[in-house]
């Protein structure tokens, strides 16, 4: 089994339109949450999210009707690559390409159906639907950079990204490839902000994880993709590393479409399947970036997980969620939250849980409020878990 590293990442959120920017805001404390401008939220419980600043992005060559969604990819994609030190162009390359997608170009196809309700139907025009299928973003990126190896687009829910985080780890680890690009990107849209807010899963005000007074999540949006490659095809062009992938887990509690089950034994699973992968136990965690998604019932069960796992050495461990400053960006969330914890690994600081003030004894971690914290961290942990039981965690290491 092949060392797998990651060299390159690219990231594109509502703190940020790159990584060092994102990275930055995050652990000084600052929220990418404000008002929601993309539609008009008027009717909604909630009228804030977690948006991208548009205006921000660098101006790409985009194929004509792109999505927000491949947007985000291609920006993070060309950040990440750049990052590593790997060509933007040139002949085709048998890298794997593994993206978490969600809504991809939903929010434009709404838009679509909206003007031809409006003015009546016409006979051009369909092509603006190209962008609609989950994989769009995938193969945009596969075609932009010349990748000809394995291809694939995971929709598991919140945890699609990270669960493509770790399968392409496998396929390295496995020998199948040297080369991969990893990650996940996700775009607000009506059927989504809509669906979180019938669900009454919302906070009116920005989402505050593993607080007593929290009242729901926030809707957020962006992009990771994470360069991985395998050790020694790294160390031989000289790239530098920010962190290794030790191994993942993968489970389904097959308990309700939508709530988590709330004794943490299914959470517990996947955290123990995953350092099983890695080959650690439970005490070399030194950091667990949470899915966090600030709902009563979920932080609870994932804090219920962990004292499962860790039992008294959880009051030890950091546990943050980075969604109080980045929202919770659907499929992309897992991605984005991979990359945040392999700059928290190479940096040995841990972000904050920006928003949390009261402690809630049925979350009892340490979630580092306020800014980031200096910490050694030699051994990490990503987890995420999704609408219909899809969890998913990720075991990270240092390469020091």
């Amino acid at each position: 089994m092949k060392d797998v590293w990651i060299t390159g990442i690219g990231l594109v959120t509502a703190l940020g339109p790159d990584r060092d920017t994102t990275w930055r805001r995050l652990v000084t404390g600052e929220s990418g949450i404000r008002p929601l401008t993309l539609f008009d939220p008027s009717g909604f419980r909630t009228r804030i999210a977690a948006q991208v600043d548009d205006a921000a992005l660098p101006a790409l060559d985009l194929p004509r009707h792109s999505s927000r969604a491949t947007r985000f990819a291609l920006v993070a994609a060309t950040e990440a690559m750049a990052d590593a030190g790997l060509p933007l162009d040139g002949p085709p390359r048998h890298w794997a390409l593994v993206m978490g997608g969600g809504a991809a170009g939903l929010f434009e196809t709404e838009g679509f159906i909206g003007r031809r309700l409006s003015k009546g139907p016409r006979t051009r025009g369909l092509s603006e639907f190209v962008e609609l299928l989950q994989d769009t973003p995938t193969d945009r990126l596969a075609a932009r950079f010349g990748l000809e190896g394995p291809r694939l687009t995971i929709t598991t829910a919140c945890s699609s990204s990270t669960l493509s985080v770790g399968m392409a780890a496998e396929l390295i680890a496995d020998g199948l490839v040297d080369v991969a690009l990893a990650g996940g990107a996700d775009a607000i849209c009506r059927l989504t902000y809509a669906g979180f807010n019938s669900l009454r899963a919302v906070d009116l005000a920005p989402c505050r994880p593993f607080d007593r007074n929290r009242q729901g999540l926030t809707v957020g949006e962006g992009a990771a993709v994470l360069v991985l490659e395998a050790g020694e095809h790294a160390r031989a062009r000289g790239a530098r590393p920010y962190a290794r992938v030790l191994g993942y887990g993968a489970t389904n509690d097959a308990f309700h479409m939508t709530q988590p089950e709330p004794s943490g034994e299914a959470w517990a699973r996947t955290l123990l399947a995953a350092l099983e992968d890695a080959g650690v136990g439970p005490d070399a965690i030194d950091y667990i970036n949470a899915h966090g998604t600030a709902t009563e019932q979920n932080d609870a069960a994932e804090c219920a997980a962990y004292r499962r796992v860790l039992g008294e050495r959880l009051a030890r461990v950091p546990v943050s969620s980075v969604k109080g400053a980045l929202g919770h960006c659907l499929c992309g969330a897992g991605g984005i939250e991979a990359a945040i914890t392999s700059l928290a690994i190479a940096r040995q600081v841990v972000p904050p849980t920006v928003g949390f003030a009261e402690p809630d004894p049925a979350c009892p971690v340490d979630p580092v409020p306020g800014v980031g914290r200096p910490h050694t961290i030699a051994c990490a942990v990503s987890s995420s878990f999704a609408f219909g039981g899809n969890s998913g965690v990720l075991v990270l290491g240092s390469c020091r």
